[in-house]
């Protein structure tokens, strides 16, 4: 077969890895790519959002498969383009999409299907949010009804937390259109899980469960990012509660969404808070999760293309996704400055040294410049170490970043600490 993947960081970088490994695949190709990405893969410049050209490209190479890594063109609808082609193409529909692209449709959804989550209120007007905020005492989340990139969530511990969160979307309009509607929410409080399930509209397969850390700085300090570092599995996650969460979250959602008539095929991602009453929905995603795919994948035995492909063919039932043993720990090395003010450019050094069996480099914000590969973005390179534990993992990633460096470079050093303790 020949695979082509849309998109240029890190996850897409994990998957046209793992997609590289399937024995059904000879030619992997993905727009726009990377540095690390052009190792694996012909990569080809054309934008995520130029579904008319991708589709041109998919067409004139006779791709047997394309798969789709950001949010931003499932949302725009570059399946329905696809399809409307008759070429194969994984993720779901624009209308399914609106499950990421607008959290206020997400949370009416799971209001009506009573899907655990947190209460809610959505609106349009400033004035609106700001008497209801006025009114609340405790903690809540003040979130950008639209696609923010990872960074549209603030979590508010104070009403004037709150009030310049509000003022940052509506106001300032820092997230641009969207926050022209913000959902107001209680704040969970429990564990976070991230659940990944592939979907062929009716059955389901779980993926491995993670947890991602998105504060920028050591303990869950400063602003939101893309996510600082993950690791799979989640041993402080209980197998009953990982059975609850498929009963009741995630197999009613996708049933939920068949029933209102946009049947989900795609992967499915579940952003979840275990509370005392167990497990609730923050958010969903419907793409693979950055960088949870960094952890989730390299422990796969499964075969990747193997599984999509049963999707789109409603086969689903008679898939058995199977992991590795053991756990595995991605770090995230991000430009300084991010998720504020960074500079590019930088020259990485150490990508060429020779890697222990189990650690993995995959690049998210590189580039070529001549001989030397740059830095051109904000989380720049995600370090994945598989090993038989998590805490042996967690030596090997640690032990291994200091062979990498580059001017300002900026990492977590605290990535799965908590559960470790």
């Amino acid at each position: 077969m020949k695979v082509f993947v849309i998109g240029g960081g890190g996850r897409e970088h994990t998957i046209v890895w793992k997609v590289k490994r399937s024995p059904l695949v000879n030619k992997v190709y993905c727009a726009p790519g990377n540095a690390g990405i052009m190792q694996d893969a012909e990569c080809v410049d054309i934008s995520v959002m130029d579904s008319e050209t991708l589709l041109k490209f998919a067409i004139k190479e006779k791709i047997d498969l394309t798969i789709v890594g950001p949010e931003a063109p499932l949302v725009n609808g570059i399946v329905d383009v696809f399809e409307e082609n008759g070429m194969a193409i994984f993720g779901p529909s624009q209308r399914a999409a609106g499950l990421e692209g607008s959290k206020a449709f997400c949370k009416n959804l799971l209001s009506k299907y009573e899907i655990p989550t947190a209460d809610y209120r959505v609106f349009k007007e400033y004035d609106a949010a700001r008497s209801f905020l006025l009114k609340q005492n405790g903690p809540v989340v003040v979130k950008a009804d639209g696609l923010a990139a990872g960074k549209g969530a603030l979590v508010c511990k104070s009403r004037e937390e709150s009030l310049v969160a509000l003022d940052k979307m509506m106001k300032k309009r820092e997230f641009g259109a969207a926050g022209d509607k913000v959902v107001i929410e209680e704040c969970l409080v429990g564990d976070e899980v991230s659940v990944m399930a592939i979907s062929d509209g009716e059955n389901f397969v779980t993926l491995l469960p993670s947890q991602d850390h998105k504060r920028i700085f050591d303990n869950n300090q400063g602003p939101n990012t893309g996510g600082m570092g993950a690791f799979a599995p989640t041993p402080h996650i209980p197998s009953d509660i990982m059975q609850r969460i498929e009963k009741e979250i995630i197999g009613p959602t996708i049933k939920a969404m068949a029933l209102d008539g946009f049947p989900y095929k795609g992967l499915l991602y579940a952003g979840l808070m275990i509370t005392r009453d167990g497990p609730k929905v923050i958010e969903y995603n419907v793409r693979f999760g950055d960088p949870e795919t960094q952890v989730v994948l390299p422990m796969a035995e499964s075969d990747l293309v193997e599984a999509i492909l049963a999707a789109r063919q409603g086969k689903l039932a008679d898939v058995k996704w199977v992991n590795k043993p053991g756990g595995a720990v991605c770090v995230v090395l991000a430009s300084g400055g991010y998720p504020g003010h960074f500079e590019k450019g930088k020259k990485i050094h150490g990508l060429d040294h020779q890697w222990d069996d189990g650690l993995y480099v995959f690049h998210a914000g590189t580039r070529r410049q001549g001989q030397d590969i740059v830095t051109n973005g904000g989380r720049v390179l995600g370090l994945t170490a598989v090993d038989t534990s998590i805490s042996r993992a967690v030596d090997k990633v640690y032990h291994a970043m200091k062979w990498i460096v580059f001017d300002g470079a900026y990492y977590r050093r605290d990535i799965a600490a908590r559960v470790l303790k």
